[in-house]
């Protein structure tokens, strides 16, 4: 019997937001030990539409996390904006100054904040910089790996951010 695809979204979310999933091939097995038969393809096109992000944690391990949604903007979408918006980050300490294309500071911030990274503070935004303070220094360097990745990652591939 084939799952609604919604059903099958639903249970993505929650395993990512229950466990520590690194991998597409971690996540495919992860459905199918909890009754859901699907391919890597399939785990790769609702990664995407579901805005899920690979983050880098401050141990340096990665995990998938949601991208909530905000307003009426799709996750996948607001993803999409945030990392083509990218032109540089670099870590000040626990600041994390992120450098977009003029006047898009503003959608990055917001894209930033809607990820709800456990140790990001929160953030700030001019015409073309970002402030986003982290909980620490460690916390700051894993923050800036990970937004690094959303900016070569645009594209899509198997344990990528799409």
């Amino acid at each position: 019997m084939k799952v609604a695809k919604n059903d099958r979204q639903e249970m993505i979310i929650r395993l990512v937001k229950e466990h520590d999933i690194s991998t597409q091939d971690e996540l495919t097995k992860l459905m199918e030990s909890v009754g859901y038969k699907v391919t890597q393809a399939t785990c790769s096109r609702d990664i995407k539409e579901l805005g899920i992000i690979k983050v880098t944690m401050p141990n340096q391990s990665t995990k998938y996390a949601i991208l909530e949604r905000t307003g009426d903007v799709a996750p996948g979408r607001l993803l999409s904006v945030f990392s083509n918006s990218l032109i540089s980050c670099q870590s000040a300490m626990n600041l994390v100054i992120i450098r977009t294309l003029p006047g898009m500071a503003a959608a990055a911030a917001s894209a930033l904040d809607s990820m709800h990274l456990t140790n990001l503070v929160g953030s700030i935004a001019g015409d073309d910089t970002v402030f986003a303070a982290a909980s620490g220094i460690d916390e700051a360097n894993a923050l800036v790996i990970t937004i690094s990745n959303m900016m070569s990652n645009t594209g899509s591939d198997e344990d990528g951010f799409s």
